[in-house]
């Protein structure tokens, strides 16, 4: 009997009960493209923070046993994919994760959650943003948004108008932090949104699709997901971004049909049987 004759891949974000992000929407995407999906929790909420209240226990104190009770095990992973941390001592651990699980065989996914609009969060302070720069040195696959790019590299923020150019430019920079391949989410382009897919080695290309409806909590973690699982199994980079941002496409359709408040993030599980595996 051995634990690791199925792929997976170990989860390290929090866990809202409502509000459909982080690993409530990350478990169920993963394993529909037949992939285990081992979540380490940072956090639990009752639903998530852009709700005027809500329930909220910091798990960070529990991480450390919870891993070795894994390592006991002889758990082994083909991918270790990293959510929002939030806190110094949760990106520690994290690196201190990766560090004892990583092998030959493993693919380390960092999306560092650290800002959108131009800003960081005000949880993220300086210490942070640069723990964050040496977590993402540690990636193979580096999945910011264009905020999240900007902080990385530092370099100017602007909400649009970016010359491709720009954006391979930054996309190298990231790469030479040392990831492999990098993901530059969310570049506003009139009507569209575009991906920048970079790899070492090849030529890098832009992914764009148009805009639909309305901006909600959680499609990053379900973008992360699927590009995650899906790299995991051997398909491409630029394929698995096609297949993610085509996925959220129908999952936004789906919710703003049934006029779900923007709060509620997106009603996956009306299209879930549409991805592709």
């Amino acid at each position: 009997m051995c634990h690791n004759n199925q792929k997976k891949i170990a989860v390290i974000n929090d866990l809202s009960g409502f509000g459909r992000c982080s690993l409530t929407v990350q478990m169920p995407v993963i394993s529909h493209l037949k992939v285990q999906c081992c979540p380490v929790p940072t956090s639990i909420f009752s639903n998530h923070t852009g709700f005027p209240h809500y329930f909220f226990d910091d798990y960070t104190e529990k991480m450390p046993e919870y891993i070795r009770n894994w390592k006991q095990l002889g758990l082994e992973f083909e991918g270790i994919a990293s959510g929002f941390l939030g806190s110094l001592k949760q990106i520690q651990i994290v690196r201190s994760f990766i560090q004892e699980f990583r092998s030959d065989r493993t693919q380390i996914i960092v999306d560092p959650v650290m800002g959108d609009n131009g800003k960081p969060y005000k949880t993220y302070t300086k210490k942070m943003c640069d723990a964050m720069k040496e977590l993402a040195q540690m990636a193979d696959i580096l999945l910011p948004n264009v905020t999240e790019a900007c902080i990385l590299t530092n370099t100017d923020y602007k909400p649009h108008g970016w010359r491709k150019q720009e954006l391979f430019t930054m996309a190298e920079k990231l790469s030479l932090i040392g990831a492999q391949k990098v993901v530059i989410s969310g570049v506003v382009m009139g009507q569209y949104l575009g991906n920048v897919v970079y790899e070492k080695g090849k030529e890098p290309e832009i992914i764009r699709k148009k805009r639909v409806g309305h901006t909600r909590s959680g499609t990053g973690d379900i973008f992360a997901a699927v590009i995650a699982a899906s790299c995991i199994r051997g398909l491409p980079l630029k394929d698995s971004v096609i297949k993610a941002t085509e996925f959220i496409q129908k999952c936004i359709v789906a919710t703003e049909n049934m006029d779900i408040p923007l709060t509620d993030g997106v009603c996956f599980e009306e299209v879930l049987d549409q991805l592709k595996i």
